[in-house]
């Protein structure tokens, strides 16, 4: 955008409290906090929720918090009795520490939306993903959904490259764990792009290639992300060399000892200045994605 970047001191107490100093005024400012709230998760969202308060405080006349990346997002229903509902929570923690306006990307489920009170933005990568993706296309290539929740996210993959769709079903026996119970579609001598909003541990990454290896499928396997959060022994299973390229984007900071060669991140600067300038002269969002 070719602006300078806000000043302000963030540092800790002793006893661990966040602390904020804005360095300059800002009083009467349309401000734009980034701030992607993955792991350190509680860190970073009470970091974002102080700097919010902070900016209220010292009259600014507008407040957008920008998170690349929606920690809790995946807590957006219960699944079994007595579980909270954390994506709307969070959602209530920036209504109420007084932001505006909430831009997020890519969001676990997009009807987290309804969860605020308050203007959300919700931005996709797609194009960014899809772009890169058609610069490598090949002929024999298909999209792939790891579940049929993200059925909706693959076909609008496979409309963009003009490439067939494969459906895995997955099961869940417990969290964090998947198995793949069934493919639909056809996959034999086929180069797949596994397409998902996000890696966390990799295992359904890890169960989807060999439920695609076992069917036919080449081992020539591309992953396709927004986020890429790889905990655990996510970098294990993304290293199987039937997979040849992990597209992720830089919403979550990828520290040196996570980029593996085959990581390529793709920046999503781009879209968030341009998000700004729109959102900063009160032009239409939606026009960014072609509605």
């Amino acid at each position: 955008m070719g602006l300078p970047v806000g000043r302000l001191i963030l540092r800790r107490f002793a006893d661990g409290e966040v602390h904020v100093q804005i360095e300059e005024s800002i009083r009467g400012r349309d401000v734009y906090i980034i701030q992607s709230t993955c792991p350190p998760v509680n860190e970073n969202l009470m970091e974002l929720l102080v700097m919010i308060d902070a900016f209220h405080r010292a009259s600014a006349v507008r407040i957008t918090t920008i998170l690349p990346y929606y920690g809790y997002s995946r807590q957006e229903k219960k699944a079994t009795g007595r579980e909270p509902i954390s994506a709307k929570l969070v959602a209530n923690l920036l209504t109420a520490a007084r932001a505006d306006r909430v831009v997020s990307v890519d969001l676990h489920t997009p009807a987290i939306q309804g969860f605020f009170d308050i203007w959300m933005d919700h931005l996709s990568a797609l194009s960014l993903l899809t772009e890169y993706l058609r610069s490598v296309r090949r002929s024999d290539a298909v999209v792939v959904s790891p579940d049929v929740g993200r059925v909706k996210l693959a076909d609008k993959f496979s409309r963009a490259l003009g490439l067939p769709l494969v459906v895995l079903h997955k099961r869940r026996p417990a969290p964090e764990l998947a198995e793949i119970g069934l493919v639909i579609g056809d996959v034999k001598d086929k180069a797949p792009i596994i397409v998902d909003d996000m890696i966390t541990t990799g295992r359904t990454i890890n169960e989807s290639v060999k439920a695609l290896l076992d069917a036919g499928a080449k081992p020539e396997v591309r992953v396709a992300v927004t986020h890429a959060l790889l905990l655990g022994p996510a970098l294990d299973y993304l290293k199987n060399e039937a997979i040849t390229e992990v597209i992720v984007t830089d919403s979550i900071p990828l520290p040196k000892e996570k980029r593996l060669d085959k990581i390529r991140v793709l920046t999503l600067a781009d879209l968030l200045a341009e998000t700004v300038r729109r959102l900063n002269r009160n032009e239409s969002i939606s026009a960014l994605f072609g509605a």
